[in-house]
């Protein structure tokens, strides 16, 4: 890339999420004067940052305050890759760019970190006046289709199709969940078509199908699995143990235990077909104690108001046990103890892309040198559309704005002819 005299740079971002917004910040903010920039952030849905919004509806988890060294962790086979963006925007620059903008930050009683508001709406406010006032140029209704013959950008707009000539282009697309938020993956036969290698996407943070009985949906779908531990065994043979709450829902199991082991769990399905998980619906009880309790006599109550009364089983962990457990195993107090702390439940498959939280998969870093294709000199990846995965819990939103401030740096190096890229 070569600078002339008096040219102003002008550099698109295609997506208006955490990624793409991090990415046209860094721009804005670190450009050399002596070079100016023109910045233009083109999102496909009528108002940037709608995946941001719904996430946040329940309150907004920006972060994670565990220590460093455990976060980085929680990006699995990509945490050596990750770490170095971390390094540079981690869990503290977040709480700080969020302070920055005038909204102050708690850490709740997991680990989590939140707006003080809870809220996701007024954080996104002052991000996007910040950015205007940096000078940062919004375009909705503009969906990016590929490029022309010259290597324009080929926009869909209310007005029809429209080339956009860039010095430099940041794609922060999203991954290929919520498609109705803007994130579908249509990205993917885009950059094949170009040479680009493209780890396919998978559903992540995402719920599974069980083949309940009718019975069992029926009475217990949406009720919560409060203090239960899952017990199984990844795709790479290694056995895990992880205690939270899950939700029945009506075709199988979601929410946030499942989720924190559903790329294990995927995984094994991917291998074997299906994935056999085993609950432990006591696990603050030893499999001594639960034994004891059941054997105690019970007189004339039945074995139902006997679970309920020695040990608090009712509702739906009553009811998956009825479901799971075999006749013979609820008629025998031992057998019954040991389905309490290791009830059989098989996934059969993960639920639909478009359900799940998140993605796996996306651009391969093999295809990359630093954030830059190699197969498209110019263009810069962020945020979920590259090939890595995170639990719920603040890991995703960090990577992303972790990635896209990357992508904003090495745009400028790009757009410097003498200073390399990242290794």
């Amino acid at each position: 890339m070569q600078s002339q005299n008096n040219h102003v740079f002008r550099v698109a971002v295609i997506g208006g999420g955490p990624a793409g917004l991090m990415a046209a910040q860094t721009l804005a903010q670190r450009a050399d004067p002596a070079r100016p920039l023109q910045i233009d952030v083109y999102d496909a849905m009528p108002s940037v940052g709608r995946k941001f919004l719904l996430a946040g509806r329940g309150g907004m988890n920006i972060t994670h305050a565990e220590a460093y060294q455990t976060f980085v962790t929680r990006y699995g086979k990509r945490a050596a890759i990750l770490q170095a963006m971390l390094d540079a925007f981690g869990p503290q620059h977040v709480r700080d760019w969020v302070h920055g903008l005038g909204i102050e930050t708690f850490v709740g009683t997991s680990g989590r970190v939140f707006p003080t508001e809870m809220k996701a709406a007024p954080l996104l406010r002052a991000w996007l006046h910040r950015l205007r006032e940096l000078g940062v140029h919004f375009h909705q209704r503009h969906r990016w289709t590929g490029w022309d013959e010259d290597g324009a950008l080929l926009l869909a707009t209310p007005d029809g199709e429209l080339p956009v000539a860039a010095d430099a282009t940041i794609l922060a697309l999203g991954g290929a969940s919520w498609a109705r938020l803007g994130s579908d993956g249509a990205w993917v036969p885009v950059l094949e078509q170009r040479g680009v290698q493209v780890a396919p996407l998978l559903p992540a943070n995402c719920g599974f199908d069980v083949h309940w009985s009718a019975h069992f949906s029926a009475r217990h779908a949406g009720e919560p699995l409060t203090t239960v531990a899952i017990t199984s065994t990844g795709a790479d043979g290694q056995p895990f143990r992880k205690q939270g709450q899950f939700v029945v829902t009506a075709t199988g199991v979601e929410g946030s235990l499942i989720y924190a082991l559903s790329a294990a769990l995927r995984d094994q399905i991917a291998a074997d077909g299906s994935a056999l998980i085993h609950l432990d619906l006591l696990p603050d009880l030893d499999a001594a104690r639960v034994v004891d309790e059941l054997s105690r006599p019970r007189g004339s109550r039945s074995m139902a108001s006997h679970l309920q009364s020695r040990l608090g089983i009712k509702g739906v962990k009553a009811g998956l046990l009825r479901e799971c457990a075999s006749a013979e195993q609820y008629a025998d107090p031992a057998q019954l103890a040991r389905a309490l702390k290791m009830l059989p439940v098989r996934l059969r498959a993960p639920r639909p892309i478009d359900e799940a939280i998140s993605t796996a998969g996306g651009v391969r870093f093999e295809a990359m040198e630093g954030m830059m294709l190699k197969a498209k000199p110019g263009v810069f990846v962020a945020g979920e559309m590259l090939d890595w995965e995170a639990p719920t819990g603040g890991y995703l939103l960090t990577a992303c704005l972790a990635s896209g401030q990357a992508a904003g740096e090495d745009v400028l190096r790009w757009l410097r002819p003498v200073a390399p890229l990242r290794s």
